[in-house]
């Protein structure tokens, strides 16, 4: 992971816990085939194009929003797509 990269996205998101989160599940999404959302130079790791990806506002996270009863609604991060796979492979 690039430290310059986790720079630039934690002037983004400050809370380092939710870059994390964001990460992983945008790494999760581009190991099953989804495009990253910039045109980035050939050779950058996964977690690098997701930081990337936060750094251009290009994925959002938002706050758990919480109430003196507890926690009231879970986090929303909102990624693109993925398509699955379907069928057999060739």
């Amino acid at each position: 992971m690039n430290s310059i990269l986790l720079d630039n996205a934690s002037k983004v998101v400050p809370n380092v816990g939710i870059i994390v989160n964001m990460v992983r599940q945008r790494v999760r999404q581009l190991l099953a085939g989804a495009r990253p959302m910039l045109v980035l130079k050939p050779g950058l790791s996964f977690s690098d194009i997701a930081l990337s990806e936060i750094a251009a506002k290009k994925l959002i996270g938002e706050p758990v929003l919480a109430t003196g009863a507890g926690v009231t609604a879970a986090p929303v991060i909102n990624f693109p797509a993925t398509k699955k796979p379907s069928g057999k492979a060739a």
